[in-house]
Order: structure tokens, then C-alpha cells, then sequence
């Protein structure tokens, strides 16, 4: 399908587009940050952070280990062996319990960056812009992502802009008109983003000719490092600007002082409203990573905007099941109920069939495969089909782990373009490809599934080696 933006970036293993903003939770593991300092020093309490952030639908989480507030004058910085030791557990327990989450380290240190590299952190975020150049050996060792920051102190004294304004005497006027001045509330943008689009591209350069392609780099003008409130603002608005030197870019304007002085709130905490209104502006402006404090307030802002700013919909496929009472009709309803979702329709159901117990279950099952089209975050989408397993009167045995008899289950097992991780949701289904019972009756929907989900990065199992075989072919969904 056609779309406004078709970039890419690539961040180890993934794959991630960027047809659509994507969100960075921001999980600080230090004492002393200026917003959140001590929320998560405990490895147990941050795991389970990044874990409720992909759930309110986060697509990268960003593990910090050193507060930029270490730099300071008078402060002391914090070791690599300080900072690996707050870190590495915590970036264990994420990729334990979800190991697909695409997870960046924000870290200047080589030492600290190699290690996560080869624990299988994706992004590799540096606050001083891969000016070390043993940062730019480890990025080029490795296939992880890079973030190049902004973080030089602009030259210059920062003064208001103001121009002299002459006027002509009329001639009538006996008296000359006395020259005004027109002053400007902000400083020039000019020079100020002369600077930093330099050295942005400068840097970019210096790690594609080390080897790093051009598509795992972003880069993000470091609002609030050396910078004032004035100089940000300017920044915010050339977004644009950044734009065009062809990376994807990144919007870290969380919490900052400058979001508190123009939006008049003085807690960095209570910023959050504040953060959200310039991150949309920013996505407005072509930005599509923000990296944000508040994901769950983020995620509703752009969900919303997005589903009612820009046509994107996107396609998608539904596995559904039932193995309890009229199996036929449970399936049917299960469809019909699925075309009523907000911003979703049913392109076509394959036809129904009788498929051996698997993952535990006793009895056969009887499986199909929706087609759908949905503009819907995929996050937002995953509760409409557990509303209408709950609709449906789906019961949840604990003690069976999801596995146990059901009226109804509501798979979402793909959606276009979109790959996300957390204990609500898993795209694309870590169980996609060894499901004959999905295989199958995808089969009726398109002409090759095997290709289709391979080219789509999904392994596939042979036939013989999958689970849950179709027995037998059980009749047509009445949905329509």
C-alpha cells in the first residue's frame, strides 16, 4: 500500500518502521535523576517498569545508568564498572522475560556499550554524539543502532534578535521620522542550527566511514545539554530542518527546564502535559521517535491524533478458535464482532476447520484466520479482541496458563509493518510459524503464507514439525 513515509531504521535484529511514530520509554536506573532519581535502582522494580511500558505500548525501552547531572562542576562521574553494575541486571530480567523487546542503552562509555551490544541490547544511545572514537569502534563492531546527540556548547553570546527600521520623511513632514527598532523574541536560528545540523551530520559521517550504515543512525539535537531555553525552542521549531538531512529523528524533550519555562510548570514530574503537547508538534514536524517519561499518557495523545490525522491502514491477521459449545457459530460471532471494531473492517475469513489439541488443550479445536484492515495501534487493538473474548464469555482458568477450554480465543498474530513485545502482546506471534492451525487456513486468504511470513522476517516450520495439524475442513464463516 502506498504511505507518506516509507524509512526504516535499523536497530540490530529489527527491523523498525517508521511509517509510524514509534515511542521510547525512558527507564532510569540511577540515584539522582533530575525526574525520576531512585524509582528504579531495584533491577526486580525496573524490570517490571519496562515491562508495564511495552504494555502501555512503548516500542523501544531506553536503560540509563548515569545521570547527565554526574557532569556537573563539583559532581563525581560515574565508572563504567558503576554503571554496567546498575544496568546489566536489568537489561537480563527485560530480555528474560520479553526477548524480543527492542531495548537501547543510553551510555557514553565503550566499555559499558560493548557489553550490552553482546547481551543483545538493538540501539546504542550516546549523549556525546560517538565523539570517542572507541564508541565508534563498538558501533561498528556491532549491528546495533546508533543515536548521535548534540551535546557541544553553542559558540557565541545568545542575544535576542533585533534589525534597524528606516522610514522615508513624507513630503509634507517638516520633521525627519526617527529610526526604529524591531526586536525578536527569540535568538537567530541560523547559526544556531548551522551548528548543530554540522556537527549532527559531521558525526553521522564519521560512523558510516567506520562502517555503520546509514540506515541504523538517528540523530537528536540534545535539547537542554548547554543549551537555554531560548536556543531549545528555536531548536523545536526547525525540526523540519532536521528532518531533511535524511535520519530519522529523535524528540527527548521529556520533562525538560525548558518544557517547565514555557509551559509555567516548575516540577519536572508534573511536566508530563507539557511534554506531550511539544512531542506532537514534533511528529507533526517529521519527528519520529519520542523519547518520553510518561508512556502511557504519550501512547493515548499519539494514538489519537495519529488515527485522526493520517489515513494509514494497515493489514492484519486475526487467529481465532473455539472449543467449546456450538464451535461454528462461536467463530462467526467472534468475526462479526471483530468487523464492529472502531477503525477496523474484515477483509475476508478463511473457512473453518477441525484441528488436533495443542499447548496443553484436551480437545479439538475448531481454528480460522481473519484478514482484517485496521488503523488502530496495535496495542489498542489487542483490548477490543480481549473485549470480545469477554463478550463472547471466555473463562480464564489460572491454573491452566491460557490454555484451557474456551467459547472463543482472539489471536492477534501480524499486523503490517509492526513488531512490538511485553507480556499483553508479541508481534509478530512468537508462535506464528509453528501453528498449523493458523498455516493453514491462511492458505485460503492468500496464494503463498510460507513466503509471505518469511519474507516478513517469520520462520516457518515444516508441516511435519508444526503443532496442532488440521484434521479436517469443518465449513464456511457466516460473518457477512
Amino acid at each position: 500500500m502506498l504511505r507518506e513515509d516509507y524509512s526504516t531504521w535499523r536497530c540490530g535484529q529489527h527491523v523498525l518502521s517508521l511509517a509510524r511514530p514509534r515511542v521510547m520509554g525512558i527507564l532510569n536506573v540511577t540515584p539522582d535523576s533530575f525526574s525520576d532519581g531512585g524509582e528504579n535502582t531495584d533491577p526486580a522494580a525496573a524490570v517490571e517498569r519496562a515491562l508495564q511500558m511495552l504494555d502501555e505500548g512503548a516500542d523501544i525501552i531506553d536503560v540509563g545508568g548515569e545521570s547527565t547531572s554526574t557532569w556537573r562542576p563539583g559532581a563525581k562521574p560515574v565508572t563504567p564498572e558503576e554503571e554496567a553494575h546498575r544496568i546489566v541486571p536489568v537489561i537480563r530480567g527485560i530480555l528474560a522475560k520479553a526477548p524480543t523487546a527492542i531495548i537501547s542503552v543510553d551510555t557514553r562509555h565503550a566499555a559499558v556499550a560493548k557489553i550490552c551490544a553482546r547481551l543483545g541490547v538493538s540501539i546504542l544511545n550516546d549523549v556525546t554524539g560517538f565523539t570517542d572514537p572507541a564508541m565508534v569502534q563498538v558501533a561498528a563492531e556491532s549491528d546495533c543502532g546508533c543515536i548521535v546527540m548534540h551535546w557541544n556548547k553553542l559558540g557565541g553570546p545568545v542575544t535576542r534578535r533585533m534589525v534597524q527600521l528606516d522610514s522615508e520623511r513624507p513630503a509634507r513632514m517638516r520633521r525627519p521620522v526617527p529610526t526604529s527598532t524591531r526586536r525578536f523574541t527569540l535568538p537567530e536560528a541560523a547559526p544556531v542550527m548551522r551548528e548543530i545540523m554540522g556537527f549532527l551530520g559531521d558525526q553521522a559521517r564519521v560512523l558510516m566511514r567506520a562502517g555503520v550504515s546509514h540506515d541504523r543512525i538517528c540523530i537528536d539535537p540534545g535539547p537542554g545539554f548547554d543549551k537555554t531555553y531560548d536556543q531549545d525552542v528555536v531548536i523545536q521549531r526547525a525540526t523540519r530542518k532536521l528532518v531533511s538531512m535524511g535520519y530519522p529523528v529523535l524528540n527527548a524533550v521529556s520533562r525538560k527546564r525548558f518544557v517547565g519555562a514555557v509551559s509555567g510548570v516548575k516540577d519536572a514530574p508534573e511536566r508530563d502535559f507539557a511534554t506531550t503537547g511539544i512531542a506532537l508538534a514534533a511528529v507533526e514536524s517529521g519527528a519520529r521517535v519520542l523519547r518520553v517519561h510518561d508512556v502511557a499518557g504519550v501512547c493515548q495523545a499519539l494514538d489519537t491524533y495519529w488515527a485522526v490525522t493520517k489515513a494509514d491502514p494497515r493489514q492484519g491477521f486475526v487467529s481465532i478458535g473455539s472449543n467449546v459449545g456450538d464451535r461454528l457459530e462461536n467463530l462467526s460471532r467472534a468475526v462479526r464482532l471483530i468487523n464492529e471494531i472502531p477503525m477496523t473492517c474484515v477483509v475476508q475469513a478463511s473457512h473453518a476447520y477441525e484441528t488436533q489439541p495443542a499447548y496443553g488443550i484436551e480437545t479439538n479445536v475448531v481454528n480460522a484466520v481473519v484478514e482484517i484492515r485496521t488503523e488502530l495501534a496495535p496495542i489498542v487493538l489487542i483490548d477490543r479482541l480481549l473485549d470480545i473474548e469477554t463478550q463472547l464469555k471466555r473463562v480464564r482458568d489460572p491454573r491452566l496458563a491460557g490454555h484451557g477450554p474456551r467459547t472463543i480465543d482472539c489471536d492477534l498474530c501480524f499486523v503490517e509493518d509492526e513488531e512490538h513485545a511485553g507480556p499483553k502482546l508479541t508481534l509478530p506471534h512468537p508462535h506464528l510459524g509453528e501453528r498449523d492451525y493458523v498455516l493453514v487456513p491462511m492458505e485460503d486468504l492468500m496464494h503463498d503464507p510460507v513466503r509471505y511470513l518469511m519474507h516478513a522476517g517469520v520462520p516457518v516450520y515444516a508441516p511435519e514439525d508444526r503443532v496442532g495439524h488440521v484434521v479436517a475442513e469443518v465449513g464456511e464463516l457466516d460473518w457477512q
